[in-house]
């Protein structure tokens, strides 16, 4: 995987489809505790599509390199991380698309800066003053002593516990891949910047900025399509008819019966024909 320098300090990103595509680029935006291996399936139908991804590997626990010790990773930080990504690259009218906790880091980044963002697509994802819902928030409280990720990253090394339903088991419908499920945890356990990077994260998450965000989103004025499991049970189908009424008219809501958190895990199909989709309809 490429690396790229940015202000904050370096990250790894995964790239995937043809160097030259009529399609507009798509930025892929993973939550907390996993990385790009969550949007594999996406990308790699997208590339058969020809259309071009970036994956990048954010400050969220389960990155291999550890930022700048000075660098800002609240969740604003962040966003900025990901506006930075795109002007390293010279990315323009992105199809920026995001899940879980980077669904609330892809509104953060419309508040900050949407310039190069030409239209966002949004599964199962944090929303409001939903940062993140429960039971979310208790492990994020946890989490805010490196010591104890360590810990989180020691409990979850039983393949049975991370598949559990207090592991990664309640996000999905169908079964986990071990070796990544395993390598979302493996940072946590081997690399003290990164139990500090995602320390300094959690502990600056206050779900009153998200909402805050939320009362803008109808500035954007750009296509939003809500990709949205209805099985969900933490990120509920309400959270995606909320959105939309945030967003505005140009915003519309895909129902997907039986979809869990990780859409993109159980249903890559139909989470790169949406993306496909709104990336050819150019608003």
């Amino acid at each position: 995987m490429p690396t790229i320098d940015l202000p904050q300090g370096q990250i790894r990103y995964h790239v995937a489809g043809p160097d030259e595509s009529d399609a507009p680029p798509v930025v892929l935006i993973h939550g907390f505790l996993v990385d790009h291996g969550l949007w594999t399936g996406v990308t790699d139908l997208l590339a058969a599509q020809g259309i071009r991804s970036y994956s990048p590997d954010l400050p969220l626990g389960s990155h291999t390199i550890a930022l700048k010790p000075d660098a800002d990773q609240s969740p604003r930080g962040v966003a900025q991380l990901i506006i930075d990504f795109l002007t390293a690259l010279d990315l323009h009218d992105v199809t920026l698309v995001g899940s879980d906790t980077g669904g609330a880091l892809c509104q953060f980044v419309l508040d900050a800066d949407h310039t190069r963002i030409g239209r966002l697509v949004l599964t199962n994802c944090d929303a409001f003053d939903q940062f993140p819902p429960a039971p979310f928030d208790f492990l994020l409280k946890l989490g805010r002593k490196p010591w104890r990720l360590r810990l989180m990253g020691e409990s979850m090394r039983p393949r049975f516990l991370r598949h559990s339903v207090i592991g990664f088991g309640g996000l999905v419908d169908k079964p986990l891949d071990p070796q990544l499920s395993r390598r979302w945890i493996t940072p946590l356990l081997e690399d003290a910047g990164v139990r500090r990077d995602t320390s300094r994260f959690v502990s600056n998450i206050k779900p009153s900025e998200l909402v805050d965000v939320s009362t803008r989103l109808g500035t954007f004025g750009k296509p939003v399509r809500l990709v949205w499991g209805a099985a969900d049970r933490f990120f509920k189908i309400e959270f995606a008819h909320r959105l939309k009424d945030a967003f505005g008219p140009n915003a519309e809501v895909v129902e997907v019966p039986g979809g869990r958190t990780f859409l993109s895990l159980d249903e890559p199909e139909l989470v790169a024909d949406e993306i496909r989709a709104v990336s050819y309809a150019r608003g």
